[in-house]
C-alpha cells in the first residue's frame, strides 16, 4: 500500500457519511487534508464536528458549494489528490427535485474536472454508485455492464461518470471512478435502509414500517469502503478506469430486517408502508457486485461481515436514537 504521508488531498463532501470517515483515515495516514464542506449559516461541519479538537486543528476546512465553479477552482489549488464525494444521493427526493440533482451531481462534477483540466499531475477519484446499472441483465455485475438510469438520481450519476470518462479521453485528465455498492455503518443518514430499520427497532417499535422487501443489496461496511478509496488514490490505473467495491454477496431487505432484529435483540414485524415504495419501474431489484476487479487492481476485498458491521452500527446508533425521528419517514 502506497504511503500518503505528506500528500496534499482534498475531500469534497467531507462532512457527509463516507466523506467524514475518509477524512479521518487520510489524516491518520499523514496526508495534509483539505475538507470541502457545504456552506451553511451555522458553520456546521456535519459529521466532522465529531472530530477531536486536535484533529480539527490539523484540518483545513473550506465551506462552500460544489456548484460554484470559481470556489471549487480556488479550493483545489495546490492539491495532489481529489476525492470527489459531494453529491445529492437520496433517491426518493430525486423524484421530487430532479433539477437540484442535475445542478449538484453533474455540474458539480464538471466544476471539479474543469479545475484540474490543466493539471495533469492531479488525480481525481470520482464517486459513482451501483444504482447506475438499474436492475441488471446479469449478476454478479461487472464494470462492463451497461448503464441504465431508473431514477433521476441514477441518471445524474451516469452523466457525471460519463463526463469523467470523456475528460480522461479528451483532455488526458487523471480521473478514475470508484463505484461502491451499498455502504453502511456509523453516521449513515436515517433515510438509508439499515438506519431506517435499526432506528425503529432501537426506538422500541414492534411494527417496523418498510417498503418493498424483495430487493437485494450488496452491503459493504464503511471502513472497508474507505480503504478502497485510499488504495484507489495511488493505484497504477489507466485514466478513466472504473472499479467496483462490494462484497460479492447480496441480501434481501426482508432477510436484512431479520438480521437487524438479531443484532438489536428485538422481535418485531414488518408493516408495508406505501409511502416508502418506489415507482415499480424505478425500483432496482438486485445489486450484486463482481469484486474481482478491486481485488486484482487495488488488492482490496471487504473484511467486515454483515453481522459484524451491523453490531458496530448498533453500538454507535443506540445512544443517538431519537424515538420521534426514528419512526418518521426520511426521504
Amino acid at each position: 500500500m502506497t504511503d500518503l504521508s505528506g500528500a496534499r488531498v482534498l475531500v469534497t463532501g467531507a462532512n457527509g457519511f463516507i466523506g467524514s470517515h475518509l477524512t479521518e483515515r487520510l489524516m491518520a495516514e499523514g496526508a495534509r487534508v483539505t475538507a470541502f464542506c457545504e456552506y451553511n449559516s451555522h458553520c456546521s461541519l456535519g459529521w466532522l464536528d465529531e472530530l477531536t479538537s486536535e484533529q480539527l486543528s490539523n484540518l483545513d476546512v473550506k465551506l462552500g458549494d460544489i456548484r460554484d465553479r470559481r470556489f471549487v477552482h480556488d479550493a483545489m489549488s495546490e492539491i495532489d489528490i481529489v476525492f470527489h464525494l459531494a453529491a445529492l444521493i437520496a433517491i426518493p427526493y430525486s423524484y421530487q427535485a430532479p433539477a437540484s440533482f442535475v445542478e449538484t451531481n453533474i455540474n458539480g462534477t464538471l466544476n471539479v474536472l474543469e479545475a484540474v483540466r490543466d493539471s495533469p499531475h492531479v488525480r481525481v477519484i470520482n464517486t459513482s454508485t451501483s444504482e447506475v446499472y438499474g436492475t441488471p441483465e446479469s449478476v454478479p455485475i461487472a464494470e462492463s455492464h451497461r448503464l441504465r438510469g431508473q431514477s433521476p438520481y441514477a441518471a445524474t450519476k451516469i452523466a457525471a461518470d460519463q463526463l469523467c470518462e470523456a475528460y480522461a479521453r479528451t483532455f488526458d485528465t487523471d480521473v478514475v471512478t470508484l463505484r461502491p455498492f451499498n455502504t453502511y455503518g456509523p453516521r449513515q443518514s436515517a433515510r438509508a435502509i439499515i438506519p431506517t430499520i435499526l432506528g425503529q427497532l432501537l426506538a422500541g417499535a414492534t411494527s417496523v414500517r418498510l417498503g418493498n422487501l424483495a430487493p437485494q443489496r450488496d452491503l459493504t461496511f464503511v471502513t472497508d469502503t474507505v480503504d478502497g478509496y485510499v488504495r484507489m488514490a495511488t493505484a497504477d490505473l489507466p485514466r478513466g478506469e472504473t472499479v467496483h467495491l462490494g462484497t460479492g454477496e447480496a441480501v434481501s431487505i426482508g432477510d436484512l430486517f431479520a438480521l437487524c432484529c438479531e443484532a438489536t435483540g428485538t422481535d418485531a414485524e414488518v408493516v408495508s408502508d406505501t409511502e416508502r415504495i418506489r415507482p415499480e419501474a424505478s425500483e432496482v431489484q438486485v445489486l450484486l457486485s463482481d469484486p474481482s476487479g478491486a481485488k486484482e487492481l487495488l488488492e482490496w476485498q471487504a473484511g467486515t461481515t454483515l453481522r459484524e458491521g451491523l453490531a458496530e452500527t448498533v453500538r454507535w446508533l443506540t445512544p443517538r436514537t431519537d424515538p420521534h425521528r426514528a419512526t418518521r419517514y426520511q426521504r
